[in-house]
């Protein structure tokens, strides 16, 4: 795959470290009773958290289908630790890194028992899962991205390391494919973050550009008041046009997966990129509103995304 982005190789570069690192161990053992209990908790998180997401697994077969809940769970309380103004939620996302990079969590907590055993039966390699929680980790250090490189290196540390571990659940053909999950965790990432401006300024963070804020006329000020002005309006439809094309640089990937995934993660990101049309038909009023695709739009545009995911082709450019 020709890189085409400045901040392609220094993405790379992170994630063949990460694939090259120490050998993951064989599958811990687990007592049956406890592993079903761990994998329906992180099956009801999933539920209750992304609807999106929950539909797309479904599309897996059983096993992937759990393990993929499992990682979903993990990433969440991960996330959940730094966004939810916990007591002390340094200590406890370091206390939550030793459970969630153990061979052999302890029994009640039943997310870290569920990820174990997904982590170690499909050969995750554990340094994605340990960027992961770097990545979340960030936001409470930084909350401003002067460029769109910067903020793609974010974006690879909380959701691209997200689509390199699912790969490994899935199946692929080989190092060929996680350009491609690099950049559609770079898309899905940056579709949240367009998605909610409001409410991440709300809670004291900005993370688009600040050079492209200013390049469009706006400043902090224009989030805080939170009026769609023209100038918003061709700030947005600049960063709607952008994410689309590197969800479309992103899908060829689909086809080095195996072929019992592609289905799903093509939904995954095709269901995820039916947010931007939603900010678009709500104005672009990203600070008041939170795009949602439909659940009936979603189950529409499933047949679509089958049709694209099983014609998906490598460019041999």
């Amino acid at each position: 795959m020709q890189l085409q982005h400045a901040w392609e190789r220094t993405l790379l570069d992170l994630a063949y470290e990460a694939l090259h690192g120490e050998h993951t161990p064989a599958p811990a053992s687990f007592d049956r009773t406890l592993l079903e209990s761990a994998y329906e908790q992180c099956e009801s998180i999933t539920a209750v958290n992304s609807r999106s997401f929950y539909l797309a697994s479904r599309l897996l077969t059983p096993e992937k289908r759990r393990a993929a809940r499992a990682l979903y769970a993990f990433c969440r309380v991960s996330d959940d630790i730094v966004d939810r103004g916990q007591v002390e939620p340094q200590e406890q996302l370091a206390a939550w890194r030793r459970r969630a990079t153990s061979a052999h969590p302890p029994a009640d907590d039943l997310v870290a028992v569920a990820w174990a055993d997904a982590r170690l039966r499909h050969a995750v390699p554990m340094r994605y899962a340990e960027q992961l929680i770097d990545g979340v980790a960030r936001d409470f250090e930084q909350t401003r991205y002067e460029t769109f490189d910067g903020l793609a290196a974010y974006c690879y540390g909380v959701a691209s390391t997200v689509g390199l571990m699912s790969m490994h659940i899935i199946g692929f053909e080989g190092q060929e494919a996680i350009p491609y999950a690099i950049k559609l965790g770079v898309a899905l990432q940056v579709t949240n973050i367009l998605r909610d401006v409001g409410e991440d300024w709300r809670a004291g963070r900005v993370y688009l550009p600040q050079e492209e804020l200013a390049h469009f006329g706006l400043d902090e000020e224009d989030l805080g008041r939170g009026v769609v002005t023209d100038r918003w309006q061709a700030f947005m439809r600049f960063q709607i046009e952008r994410n689309r094309r590197l969800y479309d640089e992103a899908m060829p990937g689909i086809s080095l997966l195996n072929r019992d995934g592609r289905f799903a993660i093509a939904a995954a990101a095709d269901l995820y990129r039916g947010i931007l049309d939603e900010i678009e038909r709500n104005g672009y009023d990203n600070f008041t509103h939170r795009a949602v695709v439909p659940a009936g739009r979603k189950l529409r545009m499933l047949p679509r995304i089958w049709w694209r995911s099983q014609r998906a082709r490598i460019s041999q450019d």
